[in-house]
């Protein structure tokens, strides 16, 4: 089951400004399984850079940019301030997407999903095939690095699909809360898959976690 944190962390880029002076570091969260299980579709060689160099570097550079604005706060220095905030974007974006990321997937995934999900997916998109091919071309287009998401409008309570660049996070971009994320940046793929994006997006199919995914689309129901 997806916990509470891991679904409230996923909504929260920094926190409230007044709480930056006591807040607790960020941390590299644990794989909920081993580097491997996702193989032959995606190697434990990318998993173990994506996860423990990559995800680890932003993590780190977010506690880093957080301390340097909680101490141009206490100046009142409001140029730093402005300054710090496309760090605080791209680095806690990353830390946000790749903690959605990890759970999205799952060594015992793949398939369709089932009950409520299926049926909003069904309503909205015409059916899961036809949701599965937008997904995926609209991941397949991110020009350069970024995400192909699955949301949820909360205003609307539909469901709709949205691609970001970089490492924007899905809500503070957009607004949509964040179902499923598609990493096509190319250190999520290029050891295994070379160039070839669609290769990559048509086998990561077979290891979506359809569980957690339904428990996220749940949560922001209620």
């Amino acid at each position: 089951m997806l916990s509470r944190a891991a679904l409230s962390s996923s909504r929260t880029l920094v926190p409230a400004l007044g709480a930056l002076g006591s807040r607790q570091k960020h941390s590299l969260p644990d794989l909920p399984y081993d580097y491997g299980a996702l193989e032959p579709h995606i190697n434990a060689q990318i998993m173990q850079l994506h996860h423990s160099k990559h995800h680890a570097t932003y993590v780190n550079n977010l506690n880093v940019l957080e301390e340097r604005y909680r101490e141009a706060l206490e100046k009142g220095d409001v140029t730093t301030q402005v300054a710090l905030q496309p760090g605080l974007k791209f680095n806690g974006g990353g830390h946000i997407n790749h903690s959605i990321f990890w759970t999205n997937l799952s060594p015992k995934g793949g398939g369709e999903p089932k009950g409520e999900l299926l049926e909003a997916i069904k309503r909205d998109f015409g059916s899961f095939d036809k949701f599965k091919e937008k997904l995926t071309t609209v991941s397949v287009g991110v020009q350069g690095s970024g995400w192909g998401w699955l949301g949820f409008n909360k205003e609307q309570g539909r469901l709709q699909i949205a691609a970001c660049f970089n490492q924007d996070p899905l809500e503070g971009t957009t607004g949509l809360i964040p179902l499923l994320g598609i990493d096509v940046w190319e250190h999520a793929y290029y050891l295994q898959y070379k160039n070839v994006r669609p290769d990559y997006l048509k086998a990561i199919w077979n290891v979506i976690n359809w569980e957690n995914v339904t428990e996220r689309y749940m949560a922001c129901k209620k």
